[in-house]
């Protein structure tokens, strides 16, 4: 029976031990293939974002001018 505790112990420690992230100290992971892939969307990402922003300040422009709404 004292085996079985020792041994339940000892794997819930392992358990936690493994959770832990790497620590702050660590190198930075090493490239993959996929960088170049995740560069182009966060910059295709960047693009929209400045597109959806030139369009809501030109709605807002077109607001403050008035005007007739279109039918």
């Amino acid at each position: 029976m004292g085996m079985l505790k020792v041994s339940t112990v000892w794997l819930a420690l392992m358990f936690i031990h493994g959770c832990y992230g790497q620590p702050p100290d660590a190198p930075p992971p090493p490239k993959t293939v996929l960088d170049p892939l995740t560069q182009q969307l966060d910059r295709a990402r960047d693009v929209q974002k400045t597109v959806n922003q030139r369009a809501e300040d030109t709605r807002k422009a077109a607001d403050s001018q008035g005007g007739d709404p279109a039918p």
